[in-house]
């Protein structure tokens, strides 16, 4: 039978000799079985999390015109504000407000390849207005990029690999000049959208995360995530106090020869008079010069074959498919060479009006792309359904 919950790790119980292995066994089930796990006593005080929590809640509430300052579409990095419904998922708009940043980085020189444009200065919002804001997410992303890149060792001894297996895809020594990434969201009730309201309206659609894991806030009381099993069905991700909730990537599930699963996701908006659901996202960066010939030939090493042989038991005993909406496409494209070329064509179609002000020539051939992926299925009698950009080789690329 395929999960009905999302199991829940004490990643203290890892620091301990005693208790590792029973913890990497959970691991391993949570990675094989579910592609979720809340996680919690990751090492961060409470009193932290409530300040990361309460500032990013004071970031929706200063005047639109300091927002609009740091307007995504104002820098070709992606990093910055996203008004209500500026975003795109499975090709329908996503009912939130959000600002993106990232661990900093200084501007690309002029002759870089141009997915370096991503790595940048965040546009923060000004002291003024927001005194401590850049300070506790500055603090806060670069205790998360130690967490993220320990847990990541974890899963790999999870799955009988060496825990320095994942290394060499991230920048610096133990990954320390790694991009990572963080969003800062409020999905409004639907009683507050006007003519757009209406129960189960997408918060975000249904996607996968990108890349190798992400670490979720979960900011308010608010109900809405939900994970699909591999029967199809929709399992909730309610808010528990003390816990991040930790999704896999699919640049996970390519390098681990589909051992750990990368499962579909989304957020329905809250019920009108429920008021703002809040979350807070921090996404585990690549080296963006990492090709996809290296994810795909070379990978994180040889997978043990009997750990293989236990998830192919856990698709037999669910019959032998995966049902979930999105289609698992983390494959070299037939644009794309690097992760970090991908990404930026993936934020390009999720963000058509930064696309259109710096990368006017990506946006046109993505929009070539969905055109011929849209007459090619209307010629088959497709129902459609697939999500993302279709590339020339035919896969679907979504990240978030």
């Amino acid at each position: 039978m395929s999960f009905t919950s999302i199991p829940i790790l004490d990643l203290s119980l890892a620091k301990d000799p005693a208790t590792k292995p029973a913890f990497l066994a959970d691991l391993r089930h949570a990675l094989m079985e579910v592609g979720f796990l809340y996680l919690k006593n990751v090492g961060i005080p409470q009193e932290v999390f409530d300040k990361v929590i309460q500032e990013g809640k004071f970031f929706f509430d200063i005047p639109e015109e300091e927002k609009l300052k740091i307007e995504m579409k104002n820098a070709p990095s992606f990093l910055g504000y996203s008004r209500l419904s500026a975003e795109i998922t499975a090709g329908a708009i996503d009912h939130r407000e959000q600002i993106d940043l990232s661990t900093e980085h200084p501007l690309p020189s002029p002759d870089s390849p141009q997915h370096y444009n991503l790595l940048a200065p965040n546009q923060w919002p000004s002291e003024a207005v927001l005194p401590q804001f850049r300070q506790v997410f500055t603090e806060y992303m670069n205790q998360m990029g130690g967490i993220s890149i320990y847990f990541t060792s974890l899963i790999a001894e999870a799955i009988e690999l060496p825990a320095d297996a994942f290394n060499k895809y991230f920048d610096g020594v133990d990954g320390r000049d790694q991009q990572h990434k963080l969003k800062i969201v409020k999905y409004p009730d639907v009683g507050t959208l006007g003519k757009e309201g209406k129960e189960g309206n997408q918060g975000v659609g249904p996607h996968k995360d990108s890349m190798l894991s992400s670490y979720l806030l979960q900011a308010s009381h608010h109900r809405g995530l939900q994970v699909q099993n591999m029967r199809g069905e929709w399992i909730d991700c309610p808010p528990i106090p003390g816990t991040l909730v930790v999704a896999i990537g699919q640049g996970l599930e390519a390098l681990t020869q589909g051992v750990c699963v990368s499962t579909t996701h989304r957020v329905l908006s809250p019920a009108a008079g429920e008021g703002a659901r809040f979350s807070i996202p921090f996404f585990q960066g690549v080296r963006g010069d990492t090709t996809f010939e290296d994810l795909e030939k070379v990978g994180v090493g040889q997978v043990p074959e009997h750990v293989k042989e236990q998830r192919r038991k856990v698709l037999e005993k669910n019959g032998g498919q995966r049902l979930d909406d999105v289609e698992f496409t983390f494959r070299k494209g037939g644009v794309a060479t690097t992760l970090g070329e991908a990404t930026l064509r993936n934020r390009v179609k999720s963000h058509p009006d930064v696309g259109e002000r710096w990368y006017p020539e990506i946006l046109k051939s993505i929009r070539e792309e969905q055109a011929r992926a849209a007459a090619a299925a209307s010629g088959s009698g497709s129902a459609g359904g697939s999500v993302g950009v279709v590339s020339p080789e035919g896969k679907t690329v979504e990240a978030h």
